[in-house]
């Protein structure tokens, strides 16, 4: 894509009511290119007001945007489940308490959503509620490799990943 046409990635901090404000400035000054959008009936001052929340993150998630939602994890769930597609594309997804005591990667973890809800955790003072296989076991996302790292082969990424999680060695081609 060219820079004309690239999906903005800019996070958009997705608070529903005036409880999530004070969480949702802490990400957004860690983040530092972060927008605040607001749940126009119950939050005042944001960068960018809605009035209808389903409809307003599935636009967000179709437009590839990063999605923080200072809400709970189920709200977040119901309203992108109908358009759900192929995992290696969705944008991270991540759920945040509205009291950022809880941190979690619901989707995107192919795009970067575990690495984002780390800093996220990271400015809050939490950790991050991490899940993916690779990320616990091995400290990366197996199927979203380091920059520098690729697979000879990457039609053979699911097979590879779930042969390493099996206990399966690795050999390193290069540096």
């Amino acid at each position: 894509m060219s820079a004309a046409t690239s999906p903005d990635m800019t996070p958009a901090i997705v608070i529903l009511g005036p409880g999530g404000r004070a969480v949702a400035d802490r990400i957004a000054a860690a983040l530092g290119n972060a927008e605040i959008h607001g749940f126009a009936r119950r939050v005042a001052d944001a960068d960018v007001a809605f009035d209808e929340v389903v409809p307003h993150l599935r636009a967000l998630f179709g437009a590839d945007r990063p999605v923080v939602g200072i809400c709970a994890s189920a709200i977040l769930i119901r309203a992108l489940a109908p358009v759900l597609g192929d995992k290696r594309e969705e944008p991270p997804v991540i759920a945040v308490a509205e009291d950022g005591s809880a941190v979690v990667p619901l989707l995107g973890g192919h795009r970067g959503a575990n690495a984002l809800a780390a800093r996220i955790a990271d400015a809050l003072g939490v950790e991050a509620a991490i899940t993916t296989a690779g990320d616990v076991r091995f400290g990366i996302a197996l199927d979203d490799l380091p920059a520098g790292w690729s697979l000879a082969n990457p039609e053979d990424m699911k097979n590879f990943t779930a042969e390493l999680l099996a206990g399966a060695a690795v050999a390193f081609d290069g540096a």
